[in-house]
Order: structure tokens, then C-alpha cells, then sequence
């Protein structure tokens, strides 16, 4: 069974102050990570966690659907929350907005706390100030000794909202996380819920996360405690996840607006082998693209996994419109066809690797809340990157036959980036992208 936390739950976690302070990534060792691949994978060792849950369970998603799939996870967290377990839940207003009763029903009051981020009540809410910024992250963490940070939403792998069910499941990923990370995750997932539950607590957790001191102590006690071996699971499987570095990265509307993309512009300037990259929704800006084509120029091989089977249109749009672009500068690009993809994961040289909500567009890199994961270990990337080399090996490459070229690819581009703009600007993002 866990140990009693140190420090106690209302205290923020040094480590999550850590990266509120910086905005760079805050490397920590001593993690154990767990790669998980869609939510045949995620959603039974996270119910798992909650079924051990002693004090806390903190969960913030985009979509919480009602399948079968999120109905299992739903009725974990009632159980938590019924034998005394605080249970809190952050849904999006919008990503959310047609399951809010079902969610109210699976997720009773008093045992489940379930708020709402930016609700949208009215189809002109979406008009007011901020709502085009939504709550993209999907975090789950229980009792400060497990956390779970990827880009899965609750749903069922093979339903998609907009073309309905499938026979293949998306290809998605999440880590699972044990060690003095996991305190960082939870305190975000904690400040959502207050965010949009309570602003003033919310405003609360700001302040008090600003003059929190000394994060690496808390972190080194964290680490003395847990001695590396994750309570969430099994002995033998614990024995086998070698203790990693790794930061908890997030993308806010306060001093972390450029987080993720420095992270990744970073990482690929200092590629020397290989960057390999999965999105679904792919228009970086300016210094993002310049970056990937730098690497391709130097001799690094840049390999890009986009998506081949359609969600919607002007995203689909919006990355073939870079293509030429890239292409003439050395960059592979791929698209995954068997089924839908929602992977937003990365791979640089041999110890670098990333895991989250992320995509590579301007809302997530400029308007949602984001949060990623970034490791720095061998065998992680490794994992990872044979998943990347399985995902090609069933996609097609992009080539000279399968595109259009000529007056029709450049009104296509200046399409593109006019409603780009435009649509910053009512954001309220000015500057170049």
C-alpha cells in the first residue's frame, strides 16, 4: 500500500513550481515510464490506480465520452469517491458538451466533484472572450504516486464523434508515471479543476505555486520515499521500469505560452540522427518549420507521420499545404491510413523522446491548455520509435505522385494561412506565425 504523503495534499508540490517559475523543461530523475498505447492499454491500468486510491484521484480530459470504455473508467472513480476518496473531474465545456448529463449521472455528487471548464451553455457562448482557448489536456493522477498524461481522451479507441465506429482503434499514446513527477502532474490537474470550478481558488493556487521554494528538495524527498519502485503496480512489472529522466511540460494562457513548441524547436535544432514526429493536426509556425528543415539540410533524417484518413478537412488542408515546402528540403512525410490518428508523440536522436496532448498547430501550440511529457532515456525512445517504425511500415508515403503541384497548391497555401490569421487574431494572438 502507498505510503502517507509528505508532504500533506494541501501543500504545492516544489515540483510543480518548478516549471510554473522557468517555463523550460525541469528534468527530474528517479521516474519510473510506462508507455501505453490507446485506450485498450490506458483505461485498465488507470481504473487499477483508482481502484487503489487512498486519498485523491484528480482527472482533466477533453472528451469524456459515454461508451462502454468510459463508463468503466467513470464507475472506477464513483467507487473512489463512494469509500471516501476525493475524486475530482475537469471536463471541456465543448469537447465534452453533448455527454454533460450522462457524466452528471455516472459521476454523482457528493462523491464525485465534476465541473466544467468554459462551459458552453448557448451556441454563442463560443463568441465571448477566451472560449476559443479550451482545456486540451488528459491527466489522471491518484494519490501522488501515479500519473497518467498523454493524449487519450475517455472514449472507446475504435468511435470517432464524427464519423461513428470503426473497426480499427486510433493509434494513441500516454505514459504512466511513478516517482517525483507524478506531485508536478497533480498539482496541474488540481489548479484545472480549481480554475474552473472556484477562480479565486484558482488564483490561489497561482500564488501559492509562485512562492514555492526549493522544488529539487521536495523532489529528492519524494524520490527517498517512493526508492524508486511504483506502488501502482505489480512488483514484476515495477522491477522492469528502469528509473528515467523525464519533465512535465505544459502550454497555459500565463508564462508558459511557448513551453511545448520550445521544447520541440529545441530538441530538433539539436537533432544529429533522426526526428520523428506523429501529429494528427500539423501547421507549425515560422521557427518550428525552420527547424525541421535546418535538421533535414545538416543530414539529420526528419520523418513525419501525419494522417491519411480524414477527421476534418481544413486540418487535412492546412498540412498539405506545407508539403512541397518540406519535402524539397529532405523531410519524409508519411500519412497513417488504417485508422484515425490522434498521436501526438516525437522521437530526437537516441535519448529524447515526447508524449502528450499536443499537436503541432496553432491551437494547441497557441490557444489550448497542453501538457507533455518529455523523456530523456534510451530505452524509452527506443520503445517508442519501434511504434513509430510499426506505424509507417502500414502507412504511405507522401511523393510527387500523390500530390498536386502548380497555381492550385498556391492558392491552396494563401487560403490557409489568410484563415490562419484571421483566425489568431480573433484569439487575440497578434505577431507572426
Amino acid at each position: 500500500m502507498p505510503t502517507e504523503p509528505e508532504p500533506p495534499y494541501d501543500e504545492p508540490a516544489g515540483a510543480a513550481a518548478a516549471w510554473l517559475r522557468r517555463g523550460a523543461p525541469e528534468f527530474v530523475g528517479g521516474n519510473g515510464v510506462r508507455l501505453l498505447q490507446g485506450g485498450d492499454e490506458l483505461f485498465p491500468a488507470m481504473c487499477q490506480a483508482i481502484a487503489r486510491a487512498r486519498h485523491e484521484v484528480w482527472l482533466a480530459t477533453y472528451i469524456f465520452h459515454d461508451d462502454d470504455a468510459s463508463h468503466a473508467v467513470a464507475l472506477a472513480l464513483a467507487d473512489a469517491g463512494r469509500r471516501g476518496v476525493r475524486v475530482g473531474v475537469v471536463v471541456d465545456g465543448f469537447g465534452s458538451k453533448s455527454t454533460l448529463q450522462r457524466l452528471r449521472d455516472w459521476l454523482p455528487a457528493p462523491h464525485v466533484e465534476l465541473t466544467v471548464f468554459r462551459p458552453v451553455d448557448r451556441w454563442w457562448s463560443l463568441l465571448q472572450p477566451g472560449q476559443l482557448r479550451r482545456l486540451h489536456q488528459k491527466l489522471c493522477v491518484v494519490d501522488r504516486d501515479v500519473a497518467f498524461v498523454g493524449g487519450i481522451n475517455v472514449i472507446d479507441d475504435r468511435i470517432d464523434l464524427r464519423h461513428g465506429r470503426s473497426d480499427a482503434p486510433r493509434l494513441d499514446f500516454a505514459v504512466q508515471l511513478h516517482g517525483p513527477l507524478v506531485p508536478a502532474v497533480g498539482q496541474t490537474a488540481r489548479a484545472l479543476w480549481s480554475r474552473a470550478a472556484l477562480g479565486a481558488e484558482w488564483r490561489e493556487e497561482v500564488v501559492a505555486l509562485a512562492r514555492s521554494a526549493e522544488p529539487m528538495v521536495h523532489a529528492r524527498r519524494v524520490l527517498q520515499r517512493l526508492r524508486i519502485v511504483a506502488p501502482g503496480l505489480p512488483a514484476p512489472a515495477a522491477a522492469r521500469v528502469p528509473p528515467v529522466q523525464a519533465a512535465f511540460v505544459v502550454r497555459d494562457n500565463l508564462r508558459q505560452r511557448r513551453s511545448i513548441e520550445r521544447a520541440y524547436v529545441e530538441a530538433v535544432a539539436r537533432a544529429r540522427q533522426r526526428v520523428e514526429l506523429i501529429t494528427p493536426y500539423f501547421y507549425p509556425g515560422r521557427a518550428f518549420r525552420r527547424a525541421l528543415v535546418h535538421a533535414a539540410q545538416r543530414g539529420v533524417r526528419v520523418r513525419l507521420l501525419l494522417q491519411g484518413k480524414i477527421d476534418y478537412r481544413f486540418a487535412a488542408l492546412a498540412a498539405q499545404v506545407l508539403y512541397d515546402e518540406l519535402r524539397s528540403q529532405g523531410v519524409f512525410i508519411y500519412e497513417y491510413t488504417p485508422a484515425f490518428l490522434h498521436a501526438k508523440v516525437a522521437v530526437v536522436d537516441d535519448d529524447w523522446a515526447t508524449v502528450g496532448s499536443s499537436n503541432i498547430d496553432p491551437l494547441s501550440l497557441l490557444l489550448n491548455l497542453e501538457a507533455n511529457v518529455i523523456v530523456r532515456d534510451a530505452d524509452f525512445a527506443r520503445e517508442l520509435s519501434r511504434r513509430f517504425d510499426a506505424a509507417i511500415a502500414v502507412s504511405r508515403e507522401v511523393s510527387d505522385a500523390t500530390q498536386r503541384t502548380g497555381w492550385w497548391q498556391v492558392l491552396r497555401r494563401g487560403f490557409v494561412a489568410w484563415c490562419a490569421h484571421w483566425f489568431l487574431r480573433m484569439a487575440g494572438i497578434t505577431g507572426r506565425y
